[in-house]
């Protein structure tokens, strides 16, 4: 009977853990391998064709501008689809072409060349673009949208609220997404899925499939970090259905099998076709995170060789200032380039979360004093980021300031999915 009852607990106890995993498994691959697969890309074809055809006729008439801005909106579009940095920058060489020609005085292109520098992280000249378009008096409440984007770029809150303010309209699409931001800038992130679903609403209406797929894909993200994985994963599928190469969207289904479901293999065979499809350096962090929670420190560190080699060889800017400086962080031999990049971090967009840098490189020296300085003037309260939060535990703890940590650690807690799994012993040591 002994043996009997053994057994039967055994049982018990496989079916419990049978069930927790199937519980865990949100992921069903049946849904998107077919995304996967697909080689074609009809945005990047269209794409193409339409930059020759426009280009053909520029060369025959080169003083119609309005060409160049065509031509330029889709190289815009090629680095969206493609990753291809050259894209990008091929695009601002189109519209600064396009603007010289008029002078900078039409405020269309100015808006479009200030929003090709906001990709490039390059905000002060972003603003300087976007003042220049508000001087022209031309569609006012499209540049307060754009100033309402670089101003909250640029940590310029106060500023970025009167532009918000100014374009107020609660059945307008562009003002709702911008109203979401605000809320998730200000730690609600409840009332900003709820303006973003307003969004998604509006859009649907129109069947705008660019605006829908853009929205879907925000709502994934804005649900995983709500902890709602289940309809994370739905609008990264809806986003796909839409757009099928949608980088975002496929990025985001790796986190949910990596973080979530702690599925390496599948999160790895995500990002493998992915990477193939949207060249850009993002997977080579992802892959080395990955490679840390299976502890493959080898290929951890080849992982990061080829992402800072990308960075070198495809000239990114300053685009991914921050990712270098917390990585330089973790090396004594390099944590000095963290204190020059957090600097000119500071100078382009003196943001918390530049300050965030700042403070780490100051607790990495050991200066933790200064650090807390740093914190308190610049960070608490400021920033409700994960990542900026654990940072701000770590200093507080460095400074035995242990009351401050516990509502911290219960927030980073439940962020847990947004952070990854590498980060889980570390919250707990808190």
């Amino acid at each position: 009977m002994k043996l009997l009852s053994a057994f039967i607990t055994i049982l018990f106890t496989l079916l419990l853990m049978g069930c927790d995993k199937k519980s865990d498994q949100i992921t069903n691959a049946d849904e998107y391998d077919s995304f996967l697969v697909s080689n074609d890309n009809k945005k990047t074809d269209f794409a193409l064709k339409e930059i020759e055809f426009w280009q053909n006729k520029f060369d025959k008439a080169p003083n119609q501008t309005s060409y160049l801005n065509k031509i330029a909106a889709n190289y815009s579009v090629l680095f969206e689809q493609t990753g291809d940095i050259q894209a990008l920058y091929k695009a601002e060489q189109l519209l600064i072409k396009s603007n010289l020609q008029l002078n900078y005085t039409d405020a269309s292109s100015l808006r479009t060349l200030a929003k090709n520098y906001i990709t490039q992280h390059r905000f002060k000249e972003a603003l300087d673009l976007a003042n220049k378009a508000f001087k022209t008096g031309d569609k006012i409440n499209e540049t307060h949208k754009l100033l309402f984007d670089v101003q909250m770029e640029l940590g310029n809150y106060e500023l970025a609220k009167k532009s918000l303010v100014a374009i107020s309209d609660s059945n307008d699409f562009d003002y709702l997404i911008r109203l979401a931001k605000w809320n998730d800038h200000k730690g609600d992130l409840e009332a900003a899925i709820a303006m973003m679903e307003k969004a998604s609403a509006i859009v649907e209406k129109f069947d705008n499939k660019y605006l829908l797929s853009w929205t879907h894909s925000n709502l994934g993200d804005m649900y995983g970090h709500a902890g709602n994985i289940e309809e994370s994963y739905k609008h990264y599928i809806k986003t796909l259905k839409i757009d099928p190469n949608n980088s975002f969207a496929l990025k985001g289904l790796a986190w949910i099998a990596f973080s979530h479901e702690k599925n390496t293999s599948e999160a790895k065979r995500i990002i493998d076709v992915v990477s193939k499809k949207h060249n850009s350096p993002d997977f080579y962090l992802l892959k080395a995170e990955i490679a840390e929670y299976e502890k493959d420190f080898a290929s951890q560190e080849i992982y990061l060789k080829k992402y800072f080699n990308t960075l070198k060889s495809k000239n990114y800017g300053v685009m991914y200032n921050k990712y270098n400086g917390f990585l330089y962080a973790d090396d004594n031999n390099t944590l000095n380039k963290t204190l020059v990049i957090a600097k000119e971090e500071i100078a382009n967009r003196p943001t918390p979360q530049s300050y965030d840098l700042l403070a780490w490189y100051y607790y990495k020296k050991g200066d933790v004093k200064q650090a807390l300085k740093i914190a308190n003037e610049h960070i608490v309260n400021k920033s409700f980021e994960p990542e900026v939060l654990y940072h701000l535990a770590c200093i507080y703890k460095a400074n035995n300031e242990i009351n401050q940590i516990k509502s911290i650690k219960k927030e980073l807690q439940a962020s847990v999915y947004e952070l990854g799994p590498n980060m889980v012993t570390k919250i707990d040591r808190l």
